[in-house]
């Protein structure tokens, strides 16, 4: 049976990953399992942008994995960048097997009296974010949708962490394509 691989990198304390296990199956229909493929992301690093390219770190993912899992997500706690983005949550490769996500700003803003709360659903909207595209899911224009792009913290607090109809259709005809309903 295909498992969904969530990949910790560096040894990333701060995740509840038994909550995105739950996610992950509740969103995809996909059992997840805990497993290490990289353990730095130095390779990735750029000195001028003091930040890590997260698409590096992806196709090093994308081939480090011999592991029959349907799909990978990796989390970090690196600030990570696209050349056109200050900065990116993370990143997928759209109807591929990779995804990266990191948790280095979704701490920001967080309030003191449900600080753990609030953090374990931000990672859980991104990572499940992310796994979409691999799903071949887009941005969705629906603000609630769990595929609408954020560009702040504001929108991941905003969205919710459920596909919209529209979306929840595509990724049924993905997981057709897959075999998997």
């Amino acid at each position: 049976m295909q498992k969904i691989i969530i990949s910790p990198i560096e040894n990333i304390d701060a995740c509840n990953y038994q909550l995105l296990g739950q996610e992950i199956h509740r969103t995809f229909g996909f059992q997840a399992e805990i497993k290490s493929l990289l353990q730095n992301v130095n390779f990735a690093y750029d000195l001028t942008r003091d930040q890590y390219h997260s698409t590096a770190i992806l196709e090093k993912l994308a081939s480090t994995s011999t592991s029959p899992a349907a799909k990978i997500v990796a989390i970090t706690n690196v600030d990570l960048f696209i050349p056109i983005l200050t900065h990116v949550y993370g990143e997928a490769q759209l109807a591929g097997k990779a995804c990266i996500v990191s948790t280095f700003r979704l701490q920001e803003g967080l309030s003191i009296a449900n600080i753990e709360k609030e953090f374990e659903n931000r990672v859980v909207k991104e990572v499940l974010h992310e796994l979409g595209h691999t799903f071949n899911l887009r941005h969705c224009n629906d603000n609630t949708c769990i595929m609408h792009y954020c560009r702040s913290i504001k929108d991941v607090d905003r969205k919710s962490d459920q596909l919209c109809r529209y979306c929840k259709i595509l990724l049924e005809d993905e997981l057709k394509k897959m075999g998997k309903k």
